[in-house]
């Protein structure tokens, strides 16, 4: 009986950027330091507002059914940033030729072409529509952007997110001048970590440049509380988030955060008041509680101590402060996300699946967001290589989904921070299965 699966071929680009398919060499994945073909239950028709790029200086590398051998070609490799709501299950194959520039801050998805159609080795874990405008015509966003200048032109967060919304195209900012889903509260100029792939900081020897500026002034809490205000206005279900892409580490302003979550509750606000942070100040988890916020999203690039420092460069905590964190949000009675920066072949090994279920399960997280790691896999195979940890043999996105849901049945999978009732996801997300 034939399969239904398609069996893309590899696709690669000339050096003026045209984009071809290849007439005989298969696709070629690459999952950690391994290649391989992609399984069949991970390929998904390109979605859309995702783009495909060429990688510079890198050799496309494809499969040949015939000799059973992987051969290189003298086109570029291509890859695709695949739009949000879904996790790369495997990076685009290629070989760094001498002197090949370090790739910029996005996920590399692995692409093929078969039957009229791109196809990426990518699974869909959160249906929200959020970070989608494609229906949305563009003088939506600049009207509701200048209407917010226009009502308070002496609030400085909202001139900040209203520019990144219309110079910058910033997702959460779009959503802000939108008046929808969830609403950007930037408000750290510092941060007490060096990330390797810190989206709004870069040493220059770092050798790409971050993908957003960092906020540059500190807004008072009654500009933050008034942004919070007006989303929630217009908003039904509004989700109110600090810690952005844009900023350094929300909890390094603690005593800020808390008192516009204070005057927030205290003017009648309503919705979930989040901070997505490192994680690296358990001393404030309480006084945040306190003041009105629901929800706590804590980002790690692992569970396991030595890959998680490597990367994350922490200032002043370690690996202990964060799980100290995530429990003590727990007990607090906050809802608990992890933001698991996913990266094929080292994020679904048998060693990072003990390592996180065992976090998961000893404090009770509520949710995984399955958010991809945006770096050159280059660059992260250096960092995971002077961690110690090590590449393992990859087990696959699902698999791995399914197995953490074995060990911890309650786990919810998701992209977005999730809109809570009563402390509660008032629907169910799609499961691994």
């Amino acid at each position: 009986m034939a399969s239904d699966k398609p069996t893309p071929k590899l696709v690669f680009a000339d050096k003026a950027g045209n984009i071809y398919d290849h007439p005989e060499l298969d696709m070629l994945v690459r999952r950690g330091d391994q290649f391989g073909l992609p399984r069949p239950d991970e390929l998904t028709p390109l979605p859309s507002e995702s783009e495909l790029f060429l990688l510079p200086g890198r050799s496309a590398l494809g499969f040949d059914p015939e000799s059973g051998e992987v051969e290189e070609l003298e086109e570029l490799a291509v890859a695709a940033f695949v739009s949000p709501g879904h996790t790369v299950s495997g990076v685009t194959a290629y070989k760094a030729r001498p002197g090949a520039p370090v790739l910029p801050l996005f996920a590399y998805a692995a692409v093929g072409f078969a039957a009229g159609r791109f196809y990426v080795c990518a699974k869909r874990v959160d249906q929200d529509q959020r970070q989608v405008f494609t229906s949305v015509k563009k003088d939506r966003i600049t009207k509701g952007a200048r209407m917010l200048m226009s009502r308070f032109p002496k609030n400085r967060l909202l001139g900040h997110l209203s520019n990144c919304a219309l110079n910058y195209c910033c997702p959460a900012a779009r959503n802000l001048a939108l008046g929808r889903f969830e609403a950007p509260l930037p408000t750290s100029q510092a941060c007490n970590a060096r990330c390797v792939g810190c989206l709004s900081l870069q040493d220059e020897s770092s050798g790409f440049p971050s993908t957003q500026n960092r906020i540059t002034f500190r807004p008072t809490p009654q500009e933050v509380a008034e942004v919070m205000a007006v989303h929630s206005e217009r908003e039904p279900r509004p989700i109110l988030s600090f810690g952005q892409g844009c900023e350094g580490e929300p909890l390094t302003e603690a005593p800020l955060l808390a008192e516009a979550a204070r005057l927030y509750r205290a003017g009648g606000g309503k919705g979930t008041v989040n901070v997505n942070t490192n994680g690296s100040r358990p001393e404030v988890v309480e006084e945040l509680k306190a003041a009105g916020f629901d929800s706590m999203r804590v980002s790690m690039v692992s569970a396991r101590k030595p890959l998680y420092e490597a990367y994350t460069r922490p200032q002043g905590y370690g690996f202990e402060q964060v799980a100290e964190t995530v429990a003590r949000a727990k007990q607090s009675g906050l809802w608990v996300s992890l933001n698991f920066l996913y990266h094929p072949g080292v994020s679904d090994t048998e060693e990072e699946l003990e390592a996180l279920g065992s976090l998961i399960e000893g404090s009770r997280v509520d949710y995984v967001q399955l958010r991809n790691l945006n770096l050159d896999p280059d660059v992260y195979k250096g960092v995971v290589t002077a961690s110690g940890a090590g590449y393992g043999a990859s087990m696959g996105l699902a698999n791995f989904m399914k197995r953490l849901r074995k060990r911890c049945p309650w786990l919810k999978y998701g992209y977005f921070n999730p809109y809570l009732v009563e402390g509660k996801m008032p629907g169910a997300l799609p499961t691994a299965e």
